[in-house]
């Protein structure tokens, strides 16, 4: 006798209902894994662009933007809004767009301490010190900076841009006032002009300042750097403080890496113990400079220049500093590493202004061969 399937059996139901809830439930479980796939996609791709973004802001904030304002006053008027600042400053080419200055000052910074006045910028400035100056604000003087390394024509040049007078002052006019030595004539007797003395710095002046006033101060402030006990150091190493200022001079010009700086200095000693030419170039750039005929570019003829401060072709100090000293060039030059080294060349691995350094000169030539490909490269 067969047994009928009776679909109301409770047993059959329960089956039924069991079977169902467990398709439910991989149902149920199926949809939260793909749920939390997509909020993961969602996060993941979220942090990518937020990533991103951060990157581009951080990028144009630290960009140095190079414009022809540098010279004049932009003014900022009471009431501004951090908008309107940042408007103002675009359309003056001092930022090159407004969009990464506005997002910062909305989201990252504080709008409530920019403040009102008349600004010089430099250039290349970033956004990021474009908002120091605008948060420090200034009074309507005028900014003088002068860079590290630059010699007394590259200073004539800017006072008398930064300094109009009237009658205008030429720049070989301010280069006769930096004949003038009294002002340096105790430190140094055999100075023949102010070359070494014009401290680098940027400068705050007045309106109606002369191109002699900024001389004195810069002047001053190399006085104020020096040490006294600088005299004693220089003594130590056989040498007076003039020649100290003119090895920094050396120093300031082969290099801008801080911690490069006495491994220079300790080249520069070890050459003039050995009776070697320095064979620095910046001493041709300099004797085109005092001739007048710089264009940019060392030429054969100048590297046969027989002028005293070719240290290219005669070994031993060249007259006087070729270029204004940093504090720390100075400090190196006092305080060279004791090293082995008579060679350097520029790192064109890094490229990031470093030296190679070498004792001997089969190790400097091969490196040097490296160098000049790339220099060709690069031409």
């Amino acid at each position: 006798m067969h047994k009928t399937h009776d679909r109301n059996n409770p047993e059959n139901l329960n089956a039924k209902v069991s079977r169902n809830s467990n398709h439910q439930k991989l149902s149920d479980k199926l949809f939260v894994m793909k749920l939390i796939r997509f909020i993961l996609l969602i996060l993941c791709l979220a942090l990518l662009s937020g990533g991103l973004f951060g990157l581009w802001l951080y990028v144009n904030l630290n960009k140095p933007h190079f414009h022809d304002k540098s010279n004049q006053f932009i003014q900022i008027p009471k009431g501004s809004t951090s908008e309107e600042v940042v408007r103002i400053l675009a359309s003056e080419q001092i930022l090159q767009s407004p969009y990464p200055t506005l997002i910062y000052l909305r989201f990252f910074g504080n709008p409530g301490k920019i403040k009102a006045g008349d600004y010089q910028f430099n250039s290349p400035i970033t956004p990021l010190q474009v908002i120091q100056e605008l948060e420090k604000g200034q009074e309507k003087f005028i900014k003088l900076t002068i860079p590290e390394g630059w010699t007394r024509f590259d200073i004539a040049k800017r006072l008398a841009e930064k300094l109009p007078t009237n009658p205008p002052m030429s720049e070989k006019q301010i280069l006769d006032l930096m004949n003038d030595t009294s002002l340096i004539k105790d430190f140094d007797p055999l100075a023949k002009n102010l070359e070494g003395y014009l401290y680098p710095s940027t400068y705050y002046l007045p309106l109606n300042a002369k191109p002699q006033e900024a001389i004195k101060l810069m002047v001053e402030q190399f006085r104020k750097i020096w040490q006294p006990e600088w005299d004693e150091k220089a003594k130590q190493l056989g040498r007076t403080p003039r020649e100290i200022v003119i090895i920094a001079s050396l120093i300031e010009t082969e290099t801008k890496i801080e911690e490069e700086k006495p491994l220079v200095a300790s080249v520069i000693y070890n050459r003039l113990k050995k009776g070697i030419p320095l064979g620095i170039d910046q001493t041709v750039v300099y004797i085109a400079k005092i001739e007048g005929r710089w264009d940019k570019h060392i030429n054969v003829s100048d590297l046969d220049s027989n002028s005293p401060y070719n240290t290219r072709k005669f070994p031993g100090l060249p007259p006087g500093p070729i270029a204004s000293p940093s504090k720390s060039s100075i400090e190196a030059a006092l305080n060279p590493s004791q090293t082995d080294y008579l060679y350097y060349v520029l790192n064109v691995q890094k490229m990031d202004g470093s030296h190679n350094f070498h004792t001997s000169a089969e190790s400097f030539e091969k490196d040097k061969q490296i160098y000049q490909k790339w220099l060709r490269q690069q031409r």
